[in-house]
C-alpha cells in the first residue's frame, strides 16, 4: 500500500458476460446461469450490427451479461481465479491495466453442479482496474484525460491481483 491514497489501486466492477451467438432458448439458459453464479441480476444483450455470414440481424438478442462491484466482485474474482486454478497470464491484462479472461466450463467455478437444463456453458469476465480520480474522463461536464503518472500499468495491475487474491501471474 502506498503512503499516497490516490495512487492505490481498487477494481471498479466486473462484467461477466456469455456470448451465445444465436437467438432462442440458448440466451435464456445464459442468462439462468449467469443469476446461478452471480446471484445478481442479468440482462440480455443485443448485436449491434448486420452480420449475414452469421444470420445475424441487428438488435437481436444474442448473449446474457451482468455487472458486479464492491464486495460481491472480489468475492465472484475469488471463486473465479479457482476456477482458473489461480492461474492467469500477463497476456490477460490490457495497456490501461484491466484484466480480462474467459472459464471454459461453467462446471470448474467453485460450488456450481453440472444443470442438465444448461447444458455446458462457459464465460468471459472483464475487471475493470482503475485508481481514485479516474472519474475524470467518464463526467458529462469538463470530462479530461487521466495523466501518465495516475494510469495503471498492467505491471502494476498484474501484482495488485497477485497480492490480494494470491493468484500466479505468469510472465511478470
Amino acid at each position: 500500500m502506498s503512503e499516497n491514497p490516490m495512487k492505490e489501486i481498487k477494481i471498479e466492477k466486473v462484467t461477466v458476460n456469455i456470448g451465445v451467438g444465436e437467438v432462442g432458448k440458448e440466451v435464456n439458459k445464459a442468462l439462468n446461469l449467469l443469476e446461478t453464479l452471480t446471484n445478481s441480476y442479468a440482462v440480455k444483450t443485443e448485436s449491434s450490427m448486420n452480420a449475414k455470414g452469421f444470420g445475424l440481424r441487428e438488435n437481436l438478442e444474442i448473449g446474457a451479461k451482468t455487472t458486479l462491484r464492491g464486495e460481491e466482485a472480489e468475492e465472484f474474482l475469488e471463486k473465479a481465479f479457482q476456477a482458473l486454478e489461480e492461474n492467469i497470464s500477463v497476456d490477460n491484462f490490457d495497456k490501461q491495466g484491466n484484466l480480462s479472461f474467459g472459464v471454459e466450463e461453467y462446471i470448474n467455478f467453485p460450488g456450481v453442479e453440472y444443470n442438465p437444463d444448461i447444458g455446458m456453458q462457459g464465460f468471459d469476465v472483464a475487471v475493470n482496474i482503475e485508481r481514485p480520480g479516474y472519474r475524470v474522463k467518464k463526467r458529462d461536464i469538463k470530462s479530461k484525460k487521466v495523466g501518465k503518472s495516475h494510469q495503471v500499468t498492467p505491471e502494476e495491475s498484474a501484482n495488485f491481483i497477485a497480492d490480494n487474491f494470491g493468484v500466479e501471474v505468469e510472465g511478470v
